[in-house]
């Protein structure tokens, strides 16, 4: 009978990929942070003066805040749509068949480009689009509503839109997973089906709800298509700021900024693994 190999052994391919291209990448952007700016070539040194100029003014920190404020808006509709949508297949919907009919149906949207799928929403929020020509047609209003689009609502809707389906998954199948007898011994002791919903239903959630959360957030945080497309090119956000530095060539400037984003965005999920240890959920 053969000797199995020994786990570190058997890691060692994947810790392998793992160095080369997360590790490695992450050493150099905040190697290349460290480096004077240099308007043609990038020369190795050291220095602060990236992060100094970072929070040189009140521009960073309030980008910060903007990109914040879509982050929990974002996280906020896409857990409330993910969660109703997830409850109604998992325990509204009776056959498995039926349920993974359903539950491919609502993915359908997600398999084609986000590009696509957000320049799908302009012919309809624009000055001149569907939805102000009707509302207009109906007498609902007078002039276009102009903050349909190219603003902080579109680029909302934009981010629910592409995202939705990273919390709507974790979620569900943290919810096929719950035991159905446990819903029924909160019905008989008396739980009505919000008490069973908050009390049971959730708790048990908090793996899913907890991994979609981070999809989302870090996916929102470093974004700049999005931000760049439906809030033409008007607002502000961190993944756009280092897009536009790095476009201008200002790669240790940029590579800077990457490493605040990163660390910014690992409090966040330090934040939220300390209501759910994600390492004993699993």
């Amino acid at each position: 009978m053969k000797k199995a190999l020994p786990a570190w052994l058997q890691a060692l391919p994947m810790g392998a990929v793992f160095l080369v291209f997360f590790v490695m990448p992450l050493l150099l952007v905040a190697t290349v942070s460290f480096w004077p700016q240099n308007e043609y070539t990038l020369e190795p040194g050291f220095t602060l003066a990236n992060y100094t100029a970072l929070f040189d003014g009140d521009t960073t920190v309030r980008t910060y805040l903007s990109t914040l404020k879509f982050c929990g808006l974002v996280w906020a509709i896409t857990l409330v749509l993910g969660f109703t949508l997830s409850y109604f297949v998992a325990f509204h919907v009776p056959s498995v068949g039926a349920q993974t009919v359903l539950f491919t149906i609502m993915t359908i949207p997600f398999w084609t480009s986000n590009v696509i799928r957000m320049i799908s929403w302009i012919p309809l929020l624009g000055r001149n689009g569907w939805v102000n020509t009707t509302l207009i047609d109906l007498g609902l209003v007078k002039q276009p509503i102009e903050w349909l689009l190219y603003s902080d609502f579109s680029v909302v809707l934009a981010f629910v839109h592409l995202n939705t389906t990273f919390m709507m998954v974790p979620i569900f199948n943290s919810m096929m997973k719950i035991d159905r007898s446990l819903l029924e011994a909160a019905t008989d002791c008396g739980a009505s089906a919000w008490q069973t919903l908050w009390n049971v239903i959730v708790p048990l959630c908090r793996t899913g709800i907890l991994i979609g959360s981070i999809f989302v957030i870090t996916l929102v945080m470093g974004d700049f298509v999005t931000v760049g497309v439906m809030g033409g090119q008007q607002i502000a956000s961190v993944g756009k700021t280092i897009q536009v530095q790095t476009s201008y060539l200002q790669f240790p400037l940029a590579a800077a900024n990457a490493v605040v984003l990163l660390g910014v965005v690992l409090l966040i999920i330090v934040a939220l693994n300390r209501l759910v240890d994600l390492r004993k959920e699993l």
